[in-house]
């Protein structure tokens, strides 16, 4: 039986991955950050353990724990654990840039860097990095999450590189809007971290806020996290994986447009997108852009 470690399990993308890997013959090592959600994964009959990606002893207690458990060995890493931090990259201080970058990058290269030499010595792996549309192109109001992502890309690519001939895959999805608690989650860091009365974008983040705490899918073209789950499961199960997979027609969309168009006319695009989702008045020459298309 083959094994996989995914990070993020708690709900969303995560849920659904450890699921249906569980469903389809996996031995699923599904991790979560708070002991409530472990607790939870384990009463669905699946192996559990927590894992925060901030703590490094964490990581490295979960690591030890699997290996344990398998004799050594983990055919596959799903790093999907992430956040989003919205607010203009102005209002954005430096420990909250860290703390996003601690979450979406730093820790997972610590666990990646651990399960590395796992896969070198049994010759064979799969590493699998859940990334965004907003790792190759940029959207307002999403400074700290497009600057993580588009670092998570370019880790990534190197990764890939540096593994050729090791046995060991690297392969980025790439998803657009997919239904999950992404919103929730960043509406709760909003509040934390951005202080709206002190900034020059006030009337915007009234806006955002609307968006950000709206019921139903928030952007157009939002897939389930199913979506996700077919393209990993290419990845996983194909004998020779691609480097990056789509998932969501605004992926494949602004990944066609990242070619074709110069750099203004991307942006031109990226402004109505964003102007359009806060029905703000689309003007010339916008001062403040608006916010733009969460996962």
């Amino acid at each position: 039986m083959n094994s996989v470690l995914i990070t993020g399990c708690s709900s969303g993308i995560g849920l659904c991955l450890a699921e249906g890997l569980h469903a389809r013959g996996w031995r699923v090592f599904a991790a979560a950050r708070k002991p409530n959600d472990v607790q939870k994964l384990i009463a669905q009959d699946m192996e559990s353990l927590r894992l925060d990606l901030d703590d490094s002893e964490s990581i490295q207690d979960a690591v030890r724990e699997i290996l344990q458990r398998t004799g050594g060995r983990l055919d596959a890493l799903i790093n999907n654990g992430a956040y989003g931090q919205p607010g203009a990259v102005e209002d954005l201080r430096r420990d909250v840039i860290r703390t996003q970058f601690e979450t979406n990058l730093f820790g997972l290269l610590e666990l990646t860097n651990l399960i590395i030499p796992v896969m070198r010595k049994q010759g064979s792996g799969r590493i699998i990095n859940i990334s965004s549309l907003l790792g190759f192109v940029a959207l307002p109001y999403r400074g700290a999450y497009n600057a993580s992502k588009y670092a998570l890309e370019g880790l990534t690519d190197t990764l890939r590189l540096e593994l050729n001939g090791s046995g060991i895959s690297v392969s980025l999805i790439e998803c657009g809007p997919i239904t999950s608690r992404f919103r929730a989650n960043a509406y709760a860091m909003y509040k934390k971290n951005i202080n709206p009365q002190h900034s020059a974008h006030r009337n915007i983040y009234a806006a955002l806020e609307r968006r950000l705490t709206k019921p139903g899918p928030a952007a157009p073209f939002t897939l389930p996290p199913q979506a996700v789950l077919k393209k990993v499961l290419r990845a996983l199960e194909t004998p020779h994986p691609r480097a990056r997979y789509f998932v969501t027609a605004p992926s494949h969309f602004f990944a066609l447009l990242k070619r074709l168009l110069p750099a203004r006319a991307l942006d031109w695009v990226l402004r109505r997108v964003s102007q359009g989702e806060l029905n703000q008045p689309r003007r010339k020459n916008p001062p403040l852009g608006g916010e733009g298309k969460q996962e």
